[in-house]
């Protein structure tokens, strides 16, 4: 009897434990928060160097992922890297060379594969061309480069409005506001989180320009430097910041200051910017920048008249780190907040965070400013990443990874397979620690010249070791530089005998990347024309 009475019972509990034994769930796609301020140099995130500032909330997403130290840009200037991030395919397929010619509009975009996929998509901040952007359910972007006070926004549903306060901080709520009022948690998510900032003119959030404006910045070795051993492209570029940096609108003296001083302006939008920028202020704000910026006029108005060229190049630079630095400190804040939030709402574990720039930025080496060249400052760019679920925390990767990468990425990870026309190549093997069978070099042409900064047009390869450049259009001019050697640039080695193999090596290996990325004489003849037509 005790054995037909257990029986029934164990039966019961095997169908019991069967019954409640949940199936499989698939794997959850994830949501990715892509994050990227404008101009903002690699040399400028402490996680990549602590020599000029601190940015502990970017640094965190590099403590908790993985940090490449060989990114990098195909096209170094904003509205071109921006059309390569969204498209996958290099500018001349894209058609977006250059800041000055439309983006064409037939192209498809990573944001709308996500968003045909089940990806709820979202936008905030700035875009810098195109008014409707594709694939988005909600935007809020900057017209154009948008000004650092009280900015306007073009938006999707509201039409044009206009916001009071500091723009990095107002980009910043509108992104919380998004994720805490408008994100259906049934959906993944992809969220651009987009500054405006450091973008030249580089005006601070009063809490931050106030002890900015009193640092004082270690000088880069070569900012004077006199480009020996380099060739025309270097030695006719037009960014030195003595040379070419605005008064007023970059450094920030009072038109009235360069007036008195007998200063003419640099540019003819050099007291324009000025007017744009600090104009922009209410009487609230203006007061609150008068009171530190005023003292610093004045000042200049006492040391300028006894100042010597060098002195002043050293001023400038300050100048120039103080406002720029401190652009900086308020989107490292911001990203602090996004990512608290991230923590606060459960949502970390199963969200790709990704922190970079459209290209890198000259913060005095060289002597210059801005951007456009092959060489590292402007054609390296910070990328950071954090993906808790794949990413192993605080690893490095050294290869080299291009901005190209990111809509396949993206689309990888969400199950999604790439249009076969996307030309870059997925970073998701690097993320698990896959190094094998990647890219050891990378591709890159710049095309707007003459133009602002005249840096000539030119093409080339990039591999850990070796960079080879070819300048043309109206020079024809080669460049080879050691990148382990001679890691400030200073030397170019393209006729050095002891060098003949590795430009022999390197110069058929750039013409099979030209190949392989659909890049050609006809098509770098196309677009001289195209510019030349145009002027």
């Amino acid at each position: 009897m005790r054995i037909i009475f257990l029986l029934p019972v164990s039966i019961f509990l095997l169908l019991a434990c069967q019954s409640t034994e949940k199936s499989p769930e698939p794997p959850q796609r994830p949501n990715i928060l892509f994050i990227m301020a404008d101009d903002h140099a690699y040399q400028a995130i402490s996680a990549y160097s602590a020599r000029l500032t601190n940015t502990p909330n970017i640094d965190r997403i590099a403590k908790e992922g993985l940090l490449f130290t060989n990114a990098c840009v195909t096209n170094s200037i904003c509205a071109p890297s921006r059309a390569v991030i969204l498209t996958g395919k290099h500018s001349h397929l894209n058609g977006k060379i250059d800041n000055r010619f439309p983006f064409d509009t037939t192209n498809v975009t990573f944001p709308q594969i996500l968003q045909e996929n089940g990806y709820q998509t979202a936008l905030f901040g700035k875009l810098h061309f195109g008014n409707s952007p594709k694939g988005f359910d909600q935007f809020r972007i900057l017209p154009g480069q948008g000004t650092y006070y009280n900015p306007d926004f073009i938006t999707k549903n509201e039409g044009k409005i206009h916001m009071e306060g500091y723009t990095t901080d107002i980009i910043t709520d509108m992104t919380i506001d998004w994720l805490d009022n408008n994100r259906d948690d049934q959906k993944p998510f992809f969220l651009a989180y987009l500054h405006k900032a450091p973008h030249r003119e580089w005006l601070p959030a009063p809490r931050h320009y106030k002890d900015f404006i009193k640092k004082t910045f270690p000088e880069p070795e070569t900012l004077f430097d006199d480009y020996e051993g380099r060739g025309t492209a270097a030695h006719e570029a037009e960014m030195n910041l003595l040379e070419h940096m605005n008064w007023a609108g970059d450094s920030k003296i009072y038109p009235e200051v360069m007036d008195e001083l007998g200063i003419p302006e640099t540019a003819n939008w050099d007291k324009a910017a000025f007017k744009r920028e600090v104009g922009r202020q209410n009487p609230a704000q203006r007061a609150e920048w008068d009171a530190v910026y005023g003292p610093m006029n004045e000042a200049f108005k006492k040391n300028y008249p006894t100042m010597s060229r060098k002195e002043l190049m050293s001023w400038r630079y300050q100048r120039y780190m103080q406002d720029y630095l401190g652009s900086i400190a308020a989107v490292d804040e911001g990203v602090g907040k996004v990512l608290e939030y991230l923590d606060q709402h459960g949502l970390t574990e199963n969200t790709i965070v990704v922190y970079t720039s459209d290209q890198g930025f000259y913060l005095g080496e060289h002597g210059w400013f801005d951007k456009r060249f092959i060489y590292d400052e402007s054609f390296k760019t910070p990328l950071l990443v954090r993906w808790p679920e794949v990413i192993k925390a605080g690893t490095r990767n050294s290869q080299m990874v291009q901005n190209l990468d990111y809509a396949q990425t993206f689309l990888e990870a969400a199950g999604i397979t790439a249009p076969d026309d996307m030309q870059g190549e997925s970073l998701i093997p690097l993320f698990k620690g896959d190094t094998a069978n990647f890219r050891d070099a990378v591709y890159y042409h710049y095309y707007e010249y003459p133009a602002v900064h005249m840096v000539k047009r030119h093409y080339g390869i990039v591999t850990e070791d070796y960079k080879l450049v070819h300048f043309y259009d109206d020079v024809d001019e080669w460049e080879l530089y050691d990148r382990k050697k001679d890691k400030n640039e200073m030397k170019n080695v393209y006729n050095d005998p002891a060098y003949a193999d590795v430009v022999k090596d390197l110069t058929q290996k750039l013409a099979d990347l030209r190949v392989k990325y659909k890049d050609s004489k006809e098509l770098d003849q196309k677009y001289m024309d195209l510019y030349k037509t145009d002027k």
